[in-house]
């Protein structure tokens, strides 16, 4: 035992050569101006490190970790082009006939149907599926008949047949996969999401499929929201965290797979190129987000996250720029509120600023501000539950990073967007603040700290401050895991959403519906604001024990000027998927989306 212990931390503090920690303000505009190495030791892909041979790099016992390795998408081509040669795997959409309204009424009444044991009549198949199913002697028919019930007829967007395996010049296998009733006015939105999940689903649970084909309508490839949705969809969903794993821990997924191909005879190759690219530009932004959320706080602390900001802007080929402060930096702005919370770290605070301004026209400014809390022991009121998954209290920061890499690639029109980050740990030593203390952020207002453990709202203060007054955002939203209360609230699966601008809320809600980063609306209750009154300070960081959620984000209003359209949104529950433990990568399509939308001039 003693002997493994020891060649173990051998491995631990193998000598490597960190990239220097910058300890000024940094513009980076290129990167490769700077006297520091191009690449950290960890920027080189997850293949590329024989990770059989030696343990995932975290720290030497005097140094924190300065890097953190990212994952990327699966090497896999997709593109839209005509049938033809034999693949691996064949998907083919398709859809039941469109049905009268009181059939539909029937159908929904599955005990009635079940009643009266009538089996469901079986797609009849038209098109490309046809001729395939003639030349297999009505093999596909004969599955549709057989699994007319679990399949759901095709009524169901995204789920599919099991596997036939054939002997055919096409295919070797072939799945069947619902698109919905057919109808002339059909609205495919999120429908892309749905098919896009089906078929990595289905290329994941056939490991040995090289060559997949996919067979949709025109109306599903015409349409390049959809191809976008699907291809953001493929790819998230083929992620696997194997940068802590090592010989035959490493789980693979679909890792014979090469190409992928969207066919149908209307097709527009040209178009369907650049949704395809634009939906792998989002999976890589929520790759980086997962990968934030799911990395132990030996791995990434302020220093790792600031680089990872700045690979951000290397990886961007100049759209994006990148500042980051110090902590002597920090306090000349007066950021006592996010710098009390900062001292009881191991590494210095810092404060992130990646900016996009587009190459033509600005039609709107607008600010994204993420909670960076790299890990969370409640401070001095120390957790006493589950502290090991406060790492995911990054969250916030991890979607705003994750978008600014997407917006990087994607390059909107008309928007300039901030992307602003306060990051640092919440710890207790003989510096870290204790209740009682009083904070002055860099707004002149002072705040008396009832709980260290409500620290995400006192850094997010002054990212807020910094947004509003020093950059001059003229729109502002900010994501955090704030509160357990908006759990108790709303689940896991819903966001909440506080702002007093009601065009911010309908703009939120609209976007949630398209990406499926669900949310919303709560109640700005302003008489609440009692609950945060103090007799020493303004101000402070904590309510009463009933309306948490409600009196965090009245807390975070105060530091925002009062006319400015600004949402405060609290993804502690979507943030982490207890069933698959780790990351969901929630926010980031959003604020992509929401971003992208700002350019756009008001009509």
């Amino acid at each position: 035992m003693h002997r493994n212990i020891r060649k173990g931390v051998q491995k631990i503090i193998y000598p490597m050569k960190f990239r220097t920690a910058f300890t000024a303000s940094v513009l980076i505009a290129p990167i490769s101006a700077f006297s520091v190495p191009r690449r950290s030791p960890f920027s080189q892909s997850f293949t590329a490190r024989n990770m059989a041979s030696t343990t995932f790099p975290t720290w030497s016992f005097d140094k924190p970790n300065a890097a953190m390795e990212w994952n990327d998408v699966l090497d896999v081509t997709m593109s839209s082009a005509s049938a033809s040669g034999t693949v691996d795997l064949l998907v083919i959409g398709v859809s039941p006939p469109a049905k009268a309204e009181k059939e539909e009424e029937d159908d929904d009444d599955e005990e009635e149907e079940e009643a009266t044991n009538k089996e469901p009549e079986p797609i009849a198949l038209t098109g490309s599926a046809k001729s395939l199913d003639d030349d297999l002697s009505g093999a596909l028919t004969d599955m549709l008949k057989d699994h007319a019930k679990s399949f759901k007829n095709g009524a169901t967007v995204g789920g599919t047949t099991p596997t036939l395996r054939v002997a055919s010049s096409t295919a070797k296998r072939i799945v069947l996969m619902g698109l919905g009733p057919e109808k002339d006015d059909k609205d495919w939105t999120n429908a892309g999401m749905a098919l896009g999940n089906a078929v990595a689903a289905k290329c994941k649970a056939e490991p040995k499929v090289a060559s997949c084909r996919v067979i949709l309508p025109e109306a599903v490839t015409g349409n390049a929201t959809t191809v976008r949705d699907f291809s953001t969809a493929f790819y998230q969903a083929l992620y696997a965290d194997n940068r802590y794993k090592s010989g035959s821990n490493v789980k693979k997924v679909a890792e014979a797979l090469k190409s992928i191909t969207l066919t149908t005879d209307g097709s527009d190759a040209v178009a369907d190129a650049a949704a395809i690219e634009q939906g792998r530009s989002i999976a890589r932004g929520i790759f980086l987000c997962k990968d934030i959320v799911n990395a132990p706080h030996n791995v990434l602390n302020s220093l790792s996250l600031a680089d990872t900001a700045r690979r951000i802007v290397e990886e961007s080929g100049g759209s994006l720029q990148c500042k980051i402060l110090n902590k002597d930096e920090c306090e000349a702005r007066g950021m006592g509120s996010f710098l009390g919370v900062a001292r009881g770290s191991e590494t210095e605070p810092q404060f992130i600023h990646i900016t996009y301004k587009p190459k033509g026209e600005i039609n709107s400014k607008v600010g994204v501000i993420g909670k960076g809390l790299l890990f969370d022991t409640g401070g001095y009121n120390i957790k006493t539950a589950m502290m090991e998954m406060m790492k995911f209290d990054c969250g916030g920061a991890a979607a705003v990073l994750g978008a600014a890499r997407a917006i990087g690639a994607l390059q909107p029109e008309g928007v300039e967007a901030h992307f602003c980050v306060a990051a640092c740990e919440n710890m207790i030593s003989d510096r870290a603040a204790v209740p009682s203390d009083i904070l002055t952020a860099s707004n002149g207002k002072t705040i008396e700290v009832m709980n260290t453990d409500a620290e995400g709202r006192l850094t997010l203060a002054d990212a807020l401050v910094y947004a509003d007054k020093e950059i001059g955002c003229e729109k502002i939203i900010e994501l955090s895991t704030l509160t357990g209360a908006c759990m108790i609230s709303l689940g896991k699966s819903l966001a909440g959403v506080w702002t007093l601008n009601d065009g911010l809320a309908e703009e939120i809600a609209n976007i949630s519906k398209v990406t499926g980063d669900k949310s919303w609306r709560m109640p700005m209750a302003m008489e609440y604001n009692d609950q945060l009154e103090s007799k020493f300070a303004d101000m402070k960081n904590i309510g009463g024990r009933y309306g948490g959620a409600i009196t965090a984000a009245l807390f975070l209003q105060k530091f925002v000027s009062k006319k400015k359209p600004f949402a405060h949104i609290d993804i502690a529950g979507p943030v982490w998927s207890d069933k698959e433990s780790m990351a969901t990568g929630y926010g980031t399509k959003l604020v992509t989306e929401w971003v992208c939308r700002q350019g756009k001039k008001a009509e």
